[in-house]
């Protein structure tokens, strides 16, 4: 059941050239209208100001074209898109192979305008094109014993320079609990600014978590699985210490090595301030998810 969400900015206010004259009010968390079971409003409407398709589409991170923010745009041209399909698997009753058109036709593709917040500690807003990730698992069926979602990212030797360096262990792994994976903020985006995803931004769909840090929200997916015991992922796997299971945006919980009570926005030039930190990034109504939790502790 799509349109659970309510986001009040068009794409008449989010131009694909990025020539935002005029900041408009749009909504920063869910609407309540048409929601069910969901803890309340996301505070109010706070003026966002879109990125432009250049600054969403030249400063990346996608490590299987490189750790350089501007290598997966140099690169990605490489990632080969024809005949994508789909794996959706484990706690499923109707599992199997598809073509992405397939997996996805007659579902309902909605506009999403986000924040980004990257564990990086900068961010961005992005106005995605895409579908509730909970349409598609009711379509595959949810058995009752499944808990978690696990994703994983296509592997292309030969189009992807960073997985022939090894960077990192791949494929990319990344999961979900089961009720972040239904929340009607989690959508599976196949496009931005009323375009086809880009190679670098995890063509042709990726999943987006918008109150998560940015590496949950894994690109480029090939595989679904649904499963009963929390899944390995990427980030958590290579240093646990530093990248939890949760990554919920927490200014309370820094890293390591750096502070998460700011962030810097892409695109504000040299000398902009940088802005506080938002629980959640701000959209509060996820908090019930995660009530009882020592969110210190499973971060």
């Amino acid at each position: 059941m799509a349109h659970r969400w309510t986001n009040e900015l068009t794409r008449a206010d989010a131009t694909p050239r990025g020539l935002f004259l005029n900041r408009r009010q749009i909504m920063a968390g869910a609407g309540a209208l048409g929601l069910s079971g969901l803890a309340g409003r996301a505070g109010a409407q706070e003026a966002l100001e879109p990125n432009s398709f250049e600054e969403i589409t030249s400063y990346n991170n996608y490590y299987e074209f490189g750790t350089g923010k501007t290598d997966p745009a140099k690169n990605a041209e490489a990632l080969d898109t024809s005949d994508w399909q789909v794996t959706v698997d484990g706690l499923v009753d109707n599992p199997g192979t598809f073509p992405l058109s397939e997996l996805i036709a007659g579902l309902t593709v909605e506009e999403r305008i986000y924040r980004l917040r990257c564990v990086e500690a900068w961010s961005m807003v992005v106005p995605w094109q895409g579908i509730e990730l909970k349409d598609i698992l009711d379509r595959a069926g949810v058995q009752s014993n499944a808990r978690y979602v696990a994703f994983e990212t296509a592997v292309q030797p030969d189009n992807m320079p960073g997985v022939r360096r090894g960077v990192l262990d791949f494929p990319y792994v990344e999961g979900l609990r089961l009720d972040e994976a239904m929340h009607p903020l989690t959508i599976m985006a196949t496009g931005i600014y009323d375009k086809p995803m880009p190679n670098q931004n995890g063509a042709p769909i990726r999943l987006v978590v918008p109150w998560k840090y940015g590496f949950k929200s894994i690109k480029s997916i090939t595989r679904i699985s649904l499963v009963e015991q929390e899944p390995p992922t990427t980030w958590n796997r290579l240093a646990p210490a530093e990248y939890g299971f949760y990554a919920n945006v927490n200014p309370t919980v820094d890293h390591p090595r750096w502070s998460q009570s700011s962030e810097r926005r892409i695109g504000g030039g040299l000398f902009s301030a940088r802005q506080d930190t938002l629980m959640y990034n701000g959209y509060d109504e996820v908090a019930g998810l995660y009530e009882g939790m020592d969110l210190k502790a499973q971060f």
